[in-house]
């Protein structure tokens, strides 16, 4: 009997991909059904025995642990100074367009 390995709601393709991969890899016999048009279904990956569900289990959390790893030990996303200078200086210049005439109301 089939039975649901991982739900795709939320599920970053990458993450997917590498899903599928590890259990190809494996030989792990596995379907994938797709999201519904509606959104009430996300899709998953399920296995068509459900006798390879431990093994399948034991598989996908020390995937998901080295994952973790590699996010943790990545380089955090580059910043952009530039740009946050830019929409300071575009909201400095608003601000003091929409005040400076209410300001020279009182001169």
């Amino acid at each position: 009997m089939a039975v649901l390995l991982v739900n795709l709601r939320n599920v970053p393709e990458d993450e997917a991909e590498e899903v599928r991969a590890l259990l190809a890899a494996h030989r792990i016999d596995f379907y994938e059904t797709p999201p519904n048009f509606w959104g009430i279904s996300a899709g998953g990956i399920w296995l068509r025995d459900e006798r390879q569900l431990t093994e399948a289990r034991r598989l996908l959390a020390a995937y998901q642990e080295e994952r973790r790893q590699r996010a943790r030990n990545a380089p955090p996303p580059r910043r952009h100074p530039l740009l946050i200078l830019l929409y300071l200086a575009i909201a400095a210049a608003v601000l003091y367009f929409s005040t400076v005439p209410f300001l020279r109301l009182g001169s």
